[in-house]
């Protein structure tokens, strides 16, 4: 029985959560390109690339663009696409004559009340994830933009594989790369007690979605989940950044129940493929570099 308590006497039309977030800058690069953004409504984490620190400066925009919401209780989608051209515009400057560009994956869960029903708004762009906890279902809702991933959905790679491809680290888009940002988004029910995992790859390339979803659910508060997984990451490994929000939804608008759907968008589809690699900076394809770096 959901106690009447946790519905939405005291604030009619929103999702109220608690969140927390955990970031490390790893065991093998010198700095943390990540950045992260944890003020409701928007929870958010960009994986930056591009040589002389420009992933650093190219992920603090993006939070910076997307912080612009967070003065109200809940967003739409066209809001979270306003302020990714904003950032991508922004990054896109960056890059100037430097032939290693400067980008940034981005990946948040943020809430709208549609009808007067609570909502997460999912939305991700390049190979940062957001998984979802929900009763006995647990479920990865984004989709990886990446090579290996279109393998993958082709039939020609498996998940196990996957994880030890040499283009594990490639991807297919990413925000101040190619003509316009191109995300995908979904809406999801939302539910008391949902528990939800933005995270970049550092800590899904340490470890594997059993695991992830073990720790979401035995964590006794979102602050202990994001810390352990972190250190989790760090002692596997810690090849790369690691940066994770968890949010627990404790209130919401209405009462909904259902699994998560796509959302169709007018962006446009043109993708850019950017190498990504753990041991070196990343670079956009299509720079001298990049083809060097493809063909080892």
């Amino acid at each position: 029985m959901i106690d009447p308590s946790l519905t939405d006497p005291d604030l009619p039309g929103t999702v109220r959560v608690r969140s927390a977030h955990a970031t490390d800058v790893g065991r093998v690069r010198e700095t943390n390109e990540d950045s992260v953004l944890d003020v409701h409504p928007i929870h958010l984490v960009a994986d930056g690339m591009g040589g002389h620190n420009a992933g650093e400066v190219a992920s603090a925009i993006a939070v910076e663009e997307f912080e612009k919401l967070t003065v109200q209780e809940n967003v739409t989608i066209e809001q979270l696409g306003e302020a990714l051209r904003g950032a991508g515009t922004r990054i896109t400057s960056l890059s100037g004559d430097d032939e290693r560009g400067a980008g940034t994956t981005v990946a948040l869960v943020a809430t709208a009340v549609l009808d007067g029903v609570g909502y997460w708004v999912v939305m991700n762009l390049g190979d940062s994830r957001v998984y979802r906890l929900s009763g006995d279902l647990f479920e990865q809702v984004s989709v990886d933009h990446s090579v290996v991933q279109e393998l993958i959905d082709h039939g020609d790679l498996t998940e196990a594989e996957a994880r030890i491809h040499p283009y594990r680290h490639m991807i297919t888009r990413a925000l101040g790369v190619g003509d316009a940002p191109d995300p995908d988004y979904w809406l999801i029910p939302t539910e008391i007690g949902d528990r939800i995992l933005v995270c970049s790859d550092g800590l899904t390339n340490e470890l594997e979605d059993a695991e992830i979803e073990q720790l979401l659910r035995t964590s006794a508060d979102v602050e202990e989940a994001a810390e352990t997984f972190v250190r989790r990451a760090v002692e596997a490994g810690g090849h790369d950044n690691v940066s994770v929000v968890v949010v627990e939804a404790t209130g919401v608008a209405g009462l909904p129940s259902g699994r998560s759907q796509q959302v169709e968008t007018d962006a446009p589809a043109s993708a850019v493929e950017v190498a990504l690699e753990v041991e070196e900076d990343t670079l956009p394809r299509g720079s001298e570099a990049a083809d060097q770096d493809t063909q080892r």
